[in-house]
């Protein structure tokens, strides 16, 4: 990655485990929580990065389609003169059609998947977050984990962030920072435009087309938006969990919902991976024969085994 310019940044985490204070709770159960336990903290370095004004955090499965810039002109709302901020935030896609504070100091999306609709606190998916980086806010959250006023029944401050997939870490922990400590200072933006996850909306099953059960937002029906039925057009970010990861060689060929948007996106991974290769890297193009419609000659076939890495040329 360095040979291709990225910066290259050692995360560690912000409190060791066997530092965390408070009834032993959170010590004893953090590491085996959610997808990699206390390892989930590293990603709260991204607030350290203070040379830049505005960072955003992606998981590795993550698309940029679009430039995020109406995230950034309202972020950057009092540094611009050219009238980009105001422009940004009428057009901006907030849940619930709820205000924009004056100063917004992050945006993120929710993850309505990991609770039921009627759970007051919803967890924040942990793939996307734009914030503004300060190290007066990271400095807060090591002491929120390292105070460890986390309880079983009532999650973070006993307030109920938690329990849910994640909740003892980033899933958990910034929508407790940013709905609980300092309300009003964040934006929910709509998860159908950025971290596009393909998810059922609902509680029930789709089949044939048609869904069923209650609205995870909590939304009356005619509100409930199918992030599935959104124009890959309109998303800004994809986030390949649902639809599972590219180097898999899934196909999504059904002609299901919940399969139709998943295929336009792993084809566009696969279309941006082509480009980077031939037009950027002057390489040849993939041999693969499997749905190259899909897949642009880079997977032999169906699932891990048959995708072809990537190979780094030397630069």
């Amino acid at each position: 990655l360095q040979e291709l310019n990225y910066v290259i940044i050692e995360g560690y985490d912000p409190v060791s485990v066997q530092d965390i204070q408070g009834d032993g709770f959170l010590r004893t159960k953090v590491v085996k929580n959610g997808c990699c336990g206390e390892k989930e903290f590293i990603k709260l370095h991204a607030y350290t990065i203070v040379q830049h004004p505005v960072v955003v955090h992606l998981d590795l499965d993550v698309l940029v389609l679009q430039p995020l810039d109406d995230l950034f002109d309202i972020m950057l709302e009092e540094e611009e003169e050219d009238g980009a901020a105001e422009e940004a935030r009428k057009k901006l896609p907030v849940m619930f059609q709820a205000s924009i504070p004056d100063k917004v100091d992050a945006f993120f999306t929710r993850d309505y998947n990991m609770v039921m609709p009627h759970s007051k606190r919803k967890p924040v998916q942990g793939g996307f977050l734009a914030l503004r980086p300060s190290m007066e806010t990271y400095n807060e959250f090591v002491n929120i984990i390292r105070t460890g006023h986390y309880t079983k029944g009532g999650g973070w401050g006993d307030l109920g962030f938690g329990p849910f997939y994640g909740s003892m870490t980033f899933q958990g922990i910034i929508p407790y920072y940013y709905d609980a400590l300092h309300p009003n200072t964040a934006v929910e933006v709509s998860r159908c435009i950025y971290n596009q996850m393909c998810d059922n909306p609902r509680t029930g099953r789709t089949v044939n087309d048609i869904v069923s059960g209650d609205c995870r937002t909590g939304e009356k029906d005619d509100k409930c938006e199918d992030c599935r039925e959104r124009p890959m057009e309109d998303v800004k970010t994809a986030h390949f969990t649902l639809c599972q990861k590219p180097w898999e060689c899934l196909p999504h060929d059904g002609g299901r919902i919940q399969e139709r948007l998943c295929k336009k996106l792993i084809t566009e991974w696969f279309r941006v991976r082509k480009d980077l290769e031939v037009n950027t890297w002057n390489k040849e193009e993939g041999v693969g024969m499997f749905k190259k419609d899909i897949f642009h000659g880079y997977c032999t076939s169906h699932g891990k085994k048959g995708y072809i890495p990537m190979e780094v040329p030397r630069l």
